[in-house]
């Protein structure tokens, strides 16, 4: 049975040092670096790497050869990827030294990252345990390993199968994760412990986590920074999950009067979190403003004032008439106690100013005891700002795809965040590569609202060069958070981008473009050629509410993958739900990277219904076909089951980043289909992984090639003219569609009545 391994370093610490994600991007830029002889010398890293992000900004190329010098003694010797990888590491702790930098620590509010000389916080470490701990205690499958000793490695070993991550994701967000598609049995086999991983990750990055960094290899190896940065990111959206208007109108209580609604709402949930504990803090009498969860709380005094505001039953005066900050920090966490909350933290940690544990401890202060006012009078307006369901069912779907992508920025609420146009030039950045004249963009914070208003002009502009219909739209449109026009233009560029994923997965065997029409096909053709009669007429379909048809296609592309057994008729709106719950999970546990939810499916939601049937469309093209008509326990199954990376546009971790200006990186067999965030899960064997790292494309050899070659070529193409016109999503498109205002593109995807959009892939050539 062959295992999952990707690029092998046969030292051990040096592999350590690295993800799977960083040693590929690696790997294919020190294979780009050989010269006409097939060799590296260590003089010709010098110029090169001086061109790497990494390094550009920090070390010149004549500093770069001096270190290369020091390191290696003859600079004509040759090198190889070993050697390569130490003088990486090398010039990487000069360049921080240089800067005086030091990135050791893990973060608790930022994106889990990968560093050199990984550390974790023990400390943190235990409360992450006693969180596990409290909440999965009487898990059926996990109580039989509960509780965790946090003094000892036993978190990692049990994370190891995926299960443990799983169910946290689902304490988190309840529901995210249909509990019948997770492997629970006492001994896992490789390919079900990389399903559960890739479910766990695909699902991490639907609750808004950031696993750009972190691949399934990651987390069957049970790298410690890795697990623990995945487990604090999911433990914070549990913990502020209820920090927004929607969820807590009473937060309205924080501002003086209406106009201050939208700057709160466009607060992140930790922002909002220091305005509350403020709120109470000036009506205690507190002199000072807390701005952080560091320094501003070392002392403890800011923590007895809001306990004592909060719960003044539980008020000592001796909390404020101790001198020594240590016996302060444990009056409060005494204090807090009475108030039944949990222990996130310890009296050194407040001393030292944790600011990951501090978060935490707030947090559960707030969902104990918020004082704020439960008055109806007082909340109606934030109530009165509620949307319709199936707007905020889009916001959500848009906004976490957008968080996916690896941007720099974090969406937290989507029409707020978009108004000055950064994050939409960093999203069209992300699309379409080079797009974008950041010279003439402003970056946040922006307070001239002309310099939003030319950000968001050059998004228009860029849209239109995309031929997106953007018809009477002005920058301005966005500026002033036209909610229907922001969700019209976010759906045209995620479908743009999925069109043009799929397009590139096919441009190595031909120029056809693809459009809605043969993704409808694909999925009727792929489900007959099971031998099953089901199928789809469009995408608006209503007999795909059952949720039949597509589990249907998910056993086609992969027969393993459905557990039949567990998959009802889909008579009853319970049963309807059942089946969509499931389809979704399974769909990620194959490796499909999707952001719609069950009601999406069970109301045929036919923009979500068109971007889940591509994203299985995408995830099957990348499979050699004779692997997915193979018996489960064929080898081949399992190697391919063991890397659901995708194909394109791979967000660049740290170290992967700078790389990605000079040489583009491998592409992976996998299929996250609108996310550019790394899912690796590692090779089947060395002989795979070195063909996945020399080619630019998915690795097929000359039969497979020719077998994928022959099932794309049966997918329907009108090529007519450059204005191809799409025979799906609203039936037909007439050639002066980019006349039809943008709203009017929103109204009829959501009714189904009218055209659809012009895309790039679809309606002209890019």
């Amino acid at each position: 049975m062959s295992s999952f391994v990707g690029v092998i370093v046969s030292d051990q610490w040096l592999q350590s040092q690295f993800t799977q994600v960083e040693l590929r991007g690696l790997k294919s830029k020190f294979i780009s670096m050989k010269n006409q002889n097939g060799k590296i010398t260590v003089g010709d890293l010098a110029p090169l790497m001086a061109k790497l992000k990494s390094f550009s900004d920090k070390l010149n190329e004549e500093e770069i050869r001096r270190g290369l010098g020091e390191l290696h003694s003859d600079m004509d010797n040759e090198i190889d990827f070993e050697g390569f990888l130490r003088s990486y590491l090398d010039l990487q702790s000069r360049a921080n030294a240089k800067l005086g930098s030091s990135k050791n620590s893990s973060s608790f509010l930022k994106a889990t990252t990968t560093t050199l000389l990984h550390t974790i916080n023990e400390t943190e470490k235990a409360s992450y345990v006693a969180h596990i701990n409290s909440y999965l205690r009487d898990d059926p499958f996990l109580q039989q390993f509960l509780p965790i000793d946090p003094y000892t490695n036993a978190l990692f070993d049990l994370a190891k199968d995926g299960v443990l991550l799983c169910k946290l994701i689902n304490v988190a967000v309840p529901g995210t994760i249909d509990e019948r598609a997770i492997n629970t049995k006492k001994v896992l086999n490789p390919w079900e412990r990389n399903e559960n991983h890739t479910l766990c990750l695909n699902s991490a990055k639907a609750i808004g986590c950031t696993v750009v960094n972190i691949g399934t290899q990651d987390l069957i190896e049970g790298r410690p920074h890795l697990v623990l940065g995945l487990i604090s990111q999911i433990i914070k959206i549990q913990l502020l999950a209820d920090l927004n208007l929607r969820k807590t109108p009473q937060l309205v209580e924080l501002v003086e009067d209406n106009n201050d609604i939208e700057e709160l709402m466009a607060l992140a949930p930790e922002k909002i979190l220091l305005k509350w504990m403020n709120f109470h803090l000036k009506k205690a009498g507190y002199q000072k403003t807390v701005s952080n969860f560091s320094s501003d709380l070392k002392d403890g005094e800011a923590y007895t004032y809001l306990l004592n505001v909060l719960a003044p039953e539980h008020c000592t005066p001796a909390t404020l008439d101790t001198k020594d900050p240590a016996k302060r920090a444990n009056l409060v966490l005494e204090h807090a106690e009475k108030m039944d909350c949990k222990r996130y933290l310890t009296p050194k940690d407040i001393v030292e100013g944790s600011t990951n544990l501090n978060l935490a401890f707030v947090a559960q202060i707030f969902h104990q005891r918020s004082g704020l006012s439960t008055d109806n009078k007082t909340i109606s307006f934030a109530e009165m700002m509620t949307d319709d369901e199936l707007m905020s069912r889009e916001e959500r779907c848009f906004r976490l795809w957008i968080n996916s992508l690896g941007i720099t920025s974090y969406v937290n609420n989507l029409f707020e965040d978009v108004r000055n146009g950064w994050i939409l030039l960093e999203v069209l950045d992300k699309v379409s590569p080079g797009s974008v004249n950041w010279k003439h963009a402003t970056k946040p914070p922006i307070k001239m609202p002309f310099r939003k208003v030319e950000n968001c002009n050059q998004v228009v502009r860029i849209g239109k060069q995309l031929k997106l219909s953007l018809v009477n739209v002005a920058g301005n449109d966005f500026v002033q958070g036209n909610k229907k026009l922001i969700l019209a233009f976010l759906w045209q560029l995620m479908r743009f981008n999925m069109l043009q994923l799929v397009k590139k997965l096919r441009s190595r065997f031909q120029e056809k473009e693809i459009t809605d029409a043969d993704i409808l096909n694909w999925a009727n053709r792929k489900v007959r050629s099971s031998g099953r009669k089901s199928q789809m007429e469009s995408f608006k379909d209503k007999s795909l509410s059952n949720g039949l048809f597509f589990l249907e296609l998910l056993s086609a592309v992969e027969p393993r993958v459905v557990n039949w057994n567990l998959v009802t008729k889909g008579e009853s709106d319970e049963e309807k739900k059942l089946n969509a719950t499931y389809i979704i999970s399974v769909a990620r546990k194959l490796g499909c990277s999707i952001f719609l939810l069950p009601e999406d499916i069970m109301e045929v939601n036919q923009k979500m219904i068109l971007t889940l049937t591509a994203s299985i469309m995408y995830w099957s093209l990348q499979q050699p076909v004779e692997d997915s008509e193979s018996s489960p326990a064929t080898p081949s199954t399992m190697s391919r089951g063991a890397s659901p990376e995708p194909i394109a546009f791979e967000t660049p971790s740290p170290v992967s980043a700078a790389i990605s200006d000079t040489a583009p990186s491998p592409s992976t067999n996998g299929s996250s289909m609108f996310a550019s965030t790394p899912i690796n899960g590692g090779a089947s064997s060395p002989s795979t992984a070195a063909s996945r790292e020399a080619s630019p494309g998915p690795c097929l050899s000359g039969e497979e090639e020719s077998t994928l070659v022959s099932e794309i070529s049966h997918l329907t193409v009108d090529t007519v003219s450059d204005t191809t016109i799409s025979a799906e999503v609203d039936d037909a498109v007439s050639d002066t569609a980019t006349s039809t205002p943008l709203i009017q593109v929103y109204d009829a995807a959501e009714s189904g009545t009218a055209t659809s959009t012009p895309v790039p892939g679809e309606d002209a050539k890019v």
